[in-house]
């Protein structure tokens, strides 16, 4: 048997995460576990989407979350790590000038993928394999700047897409209404060729959603049922949800946008359940750093 030790570092448009999952292998067989997440809530795409660029300020944040990073790295003896950044990074005009400062401050490489690489990391995670192989299911993750979609029929992926539509652009409406229109035409496309469509959502605020619930985790979960959370939590002022729900500050004001678009791909691609994994980027990147490196090691 032997231990291994991996992080993942996603740089989000919300947060930052830093994910360490030990894997144990044992002959062929390998078992993740999650060690430990933190979560940092440094807003990127706040300025981003507004301005076009990450500002002073922000990045002396992420210089200080980045060098903490290495550091927690370091004391759990990571022996490989991979950072994504996504929506904010990609379209922030100094993003690049950006990960050359981290790199010299924190000796942390970090990738702007875009949103095809995004999907396909999300993939990694293999969240269908337990599942029905005859369902069609519709992977949604909605994160701050971007919700990635894959469409999964008899195991296999028949189409990946991004949309620039995500919870802080929604909560500044900073929304192209474009992005509406070809999202609900690829869903009302979806929805013709697979009538019996489950979705598969992840995300912070889906898992939320499902917490607050009191459901399984990964088991089918009734739509009615989701709604009837959101519209508890909706029912409570910004303020109450952090005071009497015991939301984050910057989860409190997400939530309500990210649930409405979640709702929104319900409806228009007919789905009647919906499957809330609890995974996400952070989860798809161990995936693929650990397949990666037993490449290499047959080698």
């Amino acid at each position: 048997m032997e231990l291994l030790k991996f992080a993942a570092i996603d740089i989000g448009t919300n947060a930052i995460r830093l994910l360490f999952t030990n894997i144990i292998e044992n002959g062929d067989h390998a078992i993740f576990k999650k060690s430990s997440i933190t979560r940092v809530p440094v807003r990127l795409g706040t300025e981003v989407f507004t301005s076009g660029k990450i500002s002073d300020q922000k990045l002396e944040k992420l210089i200080h979350a980045m060098i903490a990073f290495k550091h927690l790295m370091n004391v759990h003896d990571v022996i490989r790590y991979r950072a994504c950044a996504t929506s904010a990074m990609r379209e922030a005009s100094n993003g690049n000038e950006v990960v050359k400062i981290i790199k010299e401050k924190s000796n942390i490489d970090i990738e702007i993928i875009d949103g095809k690489t995004e999907a396909e990391i999300i993939y990694n995670n293999r969240i269908i394999d337990p599942l029905q192989n005859s369902t069609p299911y519709l992977y949604v993750d909605i994160g701050g700047g971007s919700t990635e979609m894959s469409l999964f029929s008899n195991s296999e992926v028949v189409s990946s897409t991004s949309f620039n539509i995500g919870t802080i652009r929604l909560l500044n409406d900073i929304v192209n209404p474009t992005e509406f229109e070809n999202l609900k035409m690829w869903l009302n496309h979806i929805k013709k060729e697979y009538p019996k469509l489950k979705i598969i959502a992840s995300g912070g605020n889906v898992n939320k959603l499902l917490k607050i619930s009191g459901k399984k985790e990964g088991k089918p979960l009734p739509i009615k049922a989701l709604k009837d959370v959101f519209n508890y939590i909706k029912s409570y002022s910004y303020d109450d949800r952090i005071k009497v729900l015991g939301l984050n500050p910057d989860r409190a004001d997400v939530i309500i946008p990210a649930s409405e678009l979640l709702f929104n791909i319900i409806s228009w691609s007919n789905a009647k359940e919906i499957i809330v994994p609890k995974i996400g980027i952070a989860d798809g990147i161990i995936k693929q750093i650990y397949k990666e490196y037993q490449l290499e090691k047959s080698n």
